[in-house]
């Protein structure tokens, strides 16, 4: 297959994937750092190459890697949370800041805010102090 027809749109992913599966693989070669890579790649073409066919999705997940990231590193600071209760209220507490985080709410502003009004605060009416449904006491 020549490299005009691998570079057109329609099945170009899938076409380009052929001359790597019909490689020889000469005696040992399958050890080898770049055969394992070949390999790897090769088992999972189909999700490699489906940010082609809709462009909605990323080409890799960064965005939500680094999400996760400081909670991931803080993971092992965690794990002693004392006990099971403490542990829940601390992935309460982890939730809100990340949900506010997500609202384009700085955490330290919200939580604040949240709990100087959660006292008086309705029982009916809790839900407004979530992060998504939040506004800010001053703007009420």
């Amino acid at each position: 297959m020549s490299d005009s027809e691998c570079a057109r749109k329609s099945q170009a992913p899938r076409r380009c994937s052929a001359p790597l599966d019909a490689r020889p693989a000469p005696v040992g070669a399958r050890s080898t750092a770049i055969a394992k890579a070949l390999d790897y790649s090769l088992k999972r073409w189909t999700a490699l190459v489906r940010y082609l066919d809709d462009g909605m999705v990323a080409i890799d997940n960064n965005w939500c890697e680094n999400q996760i990231l400081p909670w991931t590193i803080g993971r092992s600071n965690w794990l002693f949370a004392g006990s099971l209760r403490s542990g829940k209220r601390a992935a309460a507490l982890m939730t809100l800041i990340q949900s506010a985080r997500l609202n384009e709410h700085g955490p330290y502003a919200y939580l604040k805010d949240a709990l100087t009004q959660l006292p008086t605060q309705k029982a009916s009416e809790l839900s407004e102090l979530l992060p998504h449904n939040w506004i800010t006491a001053s703007k009420v």
